[in-house]
């Protein structure tokens, strides 16, 4: 690796060792007690598994980490980076739904979700532009793709919104508890573990994690 890819791929890891402490913040800072208010109920139950089981289904169909693969995709390369568009704008869309279910509660929670959502969108866009340009696009045409499946975000925020009165949405919060468990757990932390063993290296980690749950817990003091 040359120099600047090693300082890429020690801001990434930082990157994602605080996304993992801010979803895990965002989980049982805001969003658990929000649920709670209302009673943890057999229905937030099934909301919460369907949440992990959604996301799931996502990234095994968009099969994110091909891109940590490329010796298995050169007779895959167009179906790749379509299921990769389809996948992230799918993605994307419940993201949107997310971040306009938790503004509903309050700009307090909405505040926190859009920041666990922006700090694991990162790395995972700058892992799709990866998968793009492997797949023969360039990087203008790759940039563009990215962009426009970003968009289904505002399609999910405003399909939220323009519904907000119906109370359809109930099952958002903890269906955002499901995929941000999902994310953080099966997701982000086993990124965490491939890096080379240090104390330097785990401690940095550590040290990031707790910023990102610092962070959520600052925001509680907006309400």
């Amino acid at each position: 690796l040359s120099l600047k890819e090693k300082k890429l791929n020690k801001i990434l890891h930082l990157l994602v060792s605080f996304a993992t402490g801010a979803l895990f913040g965002d989980v049982f800072i805001h969003l658990m007690p929000k649920i709670a208010e209302k009673g943890f109920t057999t229905s937030a139950s099934f909301s919460i598994l369907s949440g992990l089981l959604v996301f799931f289904i996502i990234e095994k169909f968009v099969q994110w980490h091909h891109c940590h693969h490329p010796e298995h995709q050169h007779h895959k390369e167009k179906p790749l980076a379509t299921m990769n568009l389809v996948g992230d704008g799918l993605h994307n869309l419940i993201d949107g739904m997310i971040v306009a279910g938790s503004y509903l509660l309050s700009f307090e929670i909405g505040l926190a979700t859009t920041l666990a959502v922006l700090l694991h969108e990162i790395p995972q866009e700058i892992g799709d532009f990866a998968v793009l340009l492997y797949s023969g696009f360039s990087k203008a045409k790759a940039l563009l793709f990215n962009f426009l499946s970003a968009l289904t975000s505002i399609i999910g925020a405003v399909f939220v919104l323009a519904l907000a009165g119906s109370q359809k949405f109930t099952f958002l919060i903890p269906f955002t508890v499901g995929g941000f468990i999902y994310i953080a757990g099966a997701d982000l932390l086993p990124e965490l573990h491939k890096e080379k063993y240090s104390f330097k290296t785990a401690f940095t980690q550590l040290i990031a994690m707790v910023a990102g749950i610092a962070i959520m817990y600052i925001l509680v003091f907006l309400e």
